[in-house]
């Protein structure tokens, strides 16, 4: 694996399963001798929103997927096969290399200085952060964002699901986005997280730059143990994201993760810190 770059791409063409299901769609519904207003009512949407499918003027929705499946996928469950495909085109493409590596990793090691991870995120704060951010989304860009970034929590739900470490800078948990009411329900979030047997949360106190080392100050990382035991870092600047696999580098950062989490408090600490604020907020 190579160190990628990634810049943001939103064209039609940047989303190349989605185009391969709006023609599986216009194919199958024809031999089925469907109208686009036909298929909509077997299936419970519009003539137009079939419409908007084939065209590519509005991609597939994962619920579109599961009720296509019955009605023209003909047994052949090819709207099955292509969901992850179409929900992995629904991030920013600088995240999709690394989607791919979280949804399969054994572990997770993250540190966040300004926002919760987004694995972590409730449906409010994404949907704050994400309609809050420049340029603004329209409307249905922040539904499709918040609704991929929500699907990241499936890692929670296999049957193996990977060790995940999250250090959280004290100064995230008091940033509101969007409401007071918002991050309170996003601490008790983190609360319940916390309580998982394969989770460890950790918070790095505000006063550690004040005792003359901050190990974290050069930003957020994502340390990744891949299925195959490799070892990768993913960072973020700017809309740019960056894979890195090289070992002298991964080494270093592992490293410095490694001293962020000695200088953060305990897991007990933390958490206790997490609920007095949410308490505090009530």
């Amino acid at each position: 694996m190579t160190e990628l770059g990634r810049e943001e791409n939103t064209k039609k063409d940047d989303r190349p399963a989605s185009g391969l299901v709006a023609e599986i769609v216009r194919i199958l519904r024809k031999r089925k001798g469907y109208t686009q207003d036909q298929l909509g009512d077997l299936i419970g949407w519009t003539g137009s929103a079939i419409s908007a499918v084939e065209t590519r003027a509005q991609p597939v929705s994962d619920e579109m997927l599961v009720a296509l499946e019955p009605a023209i996928g003909e047994g052949l469950g090819v709207f099955t096969v292509a969901r992850p495909y179409i929900l992995r085109e629904r991030f920013p493409r600088r995240f999709r290399d690394y989607s791919i590596l979280e949804a399969e990793a054994r572990t997770i090691s993250t540190y966040e200085n300004f926002v919760v991870d987004g694995l972590f995120q409730t449906e409010d704060y994404a949907r704050a952060l994400i309609g809050g951010s420049y340029p603004p989304p329209s409307e249905a860009q922040r539904e499709e964002l918040v609704e991929a970034r929500r699907s990241r929590r499936a890692v929670f739900d296999r049957e193996d699901p990977p060790y995940l470490e999250l250090i959280l800078e004290e100064s995230v948990l008091r940033r509101p986005f969007g409401s007071l009411d918002i991050l309170r329900e996003q601490l008790l979030a983190l609360a319940e997280d916390a309580a998982l047997p394969h989770v460890n949360l950790q918070v790095l106190p505000l006063d550690r730059a004040l005792r003359g080392s901050h190990a974290g100050d050069r930003g957020p990382m994502h340390l990744v143990e891949t299925k195959d035991h490799e070892h990768v870092v993913y960072m973020e600047i700017e809309d740019q994201g960056l894979l890195i696999s090289r070992p002298a580098a991964v080494s270093d950062l592992s490293h410095r993760y490694a001293r962020i989490r000695a200088q953060a408090l305990s897991p007990d600490d933390s958490l206790d810190l997490i609920t007095r604020l949410a308490g505090e907020m009530a």
